[in-house]
């Protein structure tokens, strides 16, 4: 039989773990979109040296497992006099990996703009950086947002790999009150809603966005 009676006095510390695997997943995001975008504007640069950094930065991240990248930055770096928080290790390490899948799906938004733009856009007398600023960059933004929330929602199951480092997330919260409490199927089943619903708002949230918030935002351009 099931039994939840221990769930009202756990859902605070549950929360807790909810609100670090969405600070960790949103902090892997914004870096991982600031990284992308540099990643983009570095790879079309004319230089090969450039162009070969950003190919082997994108194979590295996304040819290493998240959770090896974790325990080399946290186990390993402190053997190199490098030392660092699992905070840190953490924050770092989903940040520069989701920096790398964000490089590819914004190069793929880049590359679906007709060639044109550029060439009448110069003749307009626009610069490089405002024709990336307020020409590329909007249309690439509209057309990735569905790559980039799939990316939101892998970014946040991926969060339960930190739990590896100590980091009392949502997976290393259930793990410890299922251990306590000798309740391992009903917190487990509590975290697995927890990450449904979590994923589902993200899901709704860049539906809404798609429709509605860059509409807003090309008004604005």
């Amino acid at each position: 039989m099931l039994d939840f009676s221990t769930l009202p006095d756990a859902l605070p510390i549950l929360w807790d773990g909810v609100k670090m695997t969405l600070f960790l997943s949103f902090m892997a995001v914004f870096l991982g979109v600031c990284v992308g975008t540099l990643m983009c504007v570095v790879r079309r640069s004319s230089s090969i040296w450039m162009q070969r950094f950003t190919s082997v930065y994108v194979s590295v991240f996304r040819g290493v497992p998240l959770l090896v990248q974790l325990m080399v930055s946290y186990y390993c770096l402190p053997l190199i006099g490098i030392k660092v928080s699992a905070l840190a290790a953490a924050t770092g390490c989903i940040g520069l990996c989701a920096g790398a899948y964000m490089t590819e799906i914004l190069r793929g938004g880049f590359q679906s703009l007709p060639v044109g733009q550029q060439e009448s856009a110069r003749m307009l007398g626009m610069t490089r950086s405002q024709i990336f600023l307020h020409i590329e960059l909007p249309q690439v933004i509209r057309l990735t947002i569905p790559g980039m929330v799939n990316e939101t929602i892998l970014l946040v199951k991926a969060s339960s790999l930190i739990s590896a480092v100590g980091i009392a997330e949502l997976t290393r919260t259930a793990q410890n009150l299922a251990a306590s409490n000798f309740q391992p199927f009903e917190f487990y089943l509590v975290a697995a809603v927890m990450y449904f619903v979590l994923n589902i708002l993200i899901s709704m949230f860049g539906l809404w966005f798609e429709k509605y918030g860059m509409k807003g935002a090309a008004h604005g351009l």
